[in-house]
């Protein structure tokens, strides 16, 4: 292995118009030499980030065994990796739920493509230790790429994350991003990637099917969404960006989506068109984008607003003039890390106890086609704020799903849809909870008191097992159903 210069790039943090969760890295740029059946070169950049990030997978067909998104009794982590899945992109079997993208663009020679391979995880799901007054932890990560029994190459990577507090080292999000660049011959590859925490015990793996197009002159490589980019002007350099694994945003925080385009070459067009599809191919945006000419490149950083696009899945395709073929990657707008929403439908379920089912009908009543109008104007009505880009109700809403996804985890498969967390979801926090255990330690049975003043209601929740499993008393059911009619009714 060939050491290369070691470089420091730090990217500017922009406010949440622009890109979200500010960003701050160092850049390691490493040069490995490998033979193959086809001589293959092998260009690497990892690239750590504690304040962290998503990414596309995109272009001709791309790693994953997709599948389904039933939230049915699955804990959310696992279902938000069965998501990725379906998005086309590498989700980690094990105990790092890492998600990893492809990503295709123009290489030097005609007879092989550039691939990018960039792989998040959370800053969770490592061991950190106190180094100084940091927090630092190390993990390895091994690649390996096959064309049936031969193995074409190999990556071997040990990094070391850096972060400032201890409260760093418990996120959520896609917090530490590493990347790699290979030179592959056009072809189908067995792809296998593998990462484990160095000071625990641990890992997480994948292996999946890895089909790598050939580009001809001209072609647009995948859409690559990204967090900051600096475009390259020759094939023989590689664009300095920051991918998005996970190609996701989340509704109420990100505004814009970027996407990098780029195309090498004399043919290389001059703009290109792109179009958004959701839901039963709805076209939820569309644009015609110029692409700037740098020496022998054509790129742009297309921002896609993520208020067009609504919450679940899409697909991003770009077209040229004069060109039959289409890139494309898959894009994700979520209303959180830890909540998997894939479909219109799905998200009309999430907003059971936001308001009224008056206002919820005529999303559930509109064609694909009134899908876009008819979302925009449910923004417009239940914004509480109007004067403000960000809807704060929905803002807040999520929150709570999120928060009662982590506080009452034990009460059932999905803290939100629990009876506790149901409550909490709908009414908030309760003005007074009086719990047994406080003046009977040794009682079998545990009950709580939940009291609502302003709704004059209380709610009686008993643990009969004693292993937090709390339970409505079934008389309270229908005060409590009431009491969200009630509430819901006063926001018309």
């Amino acid at each position: 292995m060939q050491e290369g210069n070691f470089n420091t790039m730090s990217l500017i943090s922009r406010g949440s118009s622009q890109v979200s969760r500010p960003i701050l890295h160092t850049s390691v740029v490493r040069t490995l030499l490998a033979s193959a059946t086809a001589a293959l070169l092998l260009s690497a950049c990892a690239r750590n980030s504690a304040v962290g990030p998503p990414t596309a997978g995109g272009g001709p067909p791309i790693p994953g065994t997709a599948t389904g998104t039933s939230l049915g009794g699955q804990s959310a982590s696992s279902e938000m990796q069965r998501l990725y899945r379906s998005m086309g992109l590498i989700a980690g079997t094990g105990t790092i739920p890492f998600v990893a993208s492809v990503s295709f663009i123009t290489a030097p020679s005609p007879d092989t493509t550039l691939v990018l391979l960039a792989l998040s995880m959370p800053s969770r799901g490592l061991s950190f230790t106190r180094e100084g007054d940091r927090y630092a932890a190390v993990y390895s990560v091994h690649v390996e790429t096959r064309r049936g029994q031969v193995l074409v190459s190999q990556v071997e990577a040990k990094e070391t994350v850096r972060v400032p507090t201890f409260r760093e080292t418990a996120r959520t999000d896609e917090s530490v991003i590493w990347q790699q660049y290979l030179r592959l011959v056009p072809g189908r590859y067995a792809l296998s990637v593998g990462v484990k925490d160095e000071s625990g015990l641990r890992s997480a793996s994948e292996e999946v099917s890895l089909d790598v197009p050939r580009l001809t002159a001209g072609a647009v490589g995948t859409p690559i969404a990204v967090y900051e980019v600096i475009p390259r002007s020759s094939v023989d350099s590689l664009p300095r960006l920051l991918a998005r694994p996970r190609s996701m945003v989340t509704f109420g925080i990100d505004s814009l989506l970027p996407i990098y385009l780029e195309a090498a070459g004399a043919s290389a067009p001059s703009s290109v068109d792109v179009r958004i599809l959701g839901d039963a191919d709805l076209e939820l945006w569309k644009s015609t984008v110029e692409l700037t000419p740098r020496l022998e490149m054509r790129s742009a950083t297309l921002a896609v607003p993520v208020t067009r696009l609504g919450v679940g899945m899409s697909t991003l395709l770009v077209t040229a003039a004069g060109r039959t073929d289409t890139a494309r990657t898959k894009l994700l707008v979520s209303l959180g890390d830890d909540l998997p929403i894939a479909s219109f439908e799905e998200m009309l379920n999430y907003l059971r106890y936001f308001t009224s089912a008056d206002r919820i009908k005529p999303l559930r009543d509109a064609t694909p086609i009134q899908r876009s109008e008819a979302w925009a104007k449910f923004l417009k009505d239940t914004d509480p704020v109007p004067g403000t880009p960000e809807h704060e109700g929905l803002r807040d809403y999520f929150a709570r799903i999120r928060t009662a996804n982590v506080r009452f985890h034990d009460d059932g498969p999905i803290g939100w849809q629990t009876d506790r967390g149901v409550a909490f979801v709908a009414l908030g926090d309760p003005d007074n909870v009086y719990d047994s255990q406080l003046s009977d330690p040794s009682a079998r049975v545990r009950q709580q008191v939940w009291e609502y003043r302003a709704a004059r209601l209380s709610l009686l929740f008993t643990d009969q097992t004693g292993f937090g499993r709390w339970r409505l008393a079934p008389s309270a059911r229908s005060e409590l159903d009431n009491a969200i009619r009630r509430k819901l009714s006063s926001q018309q």
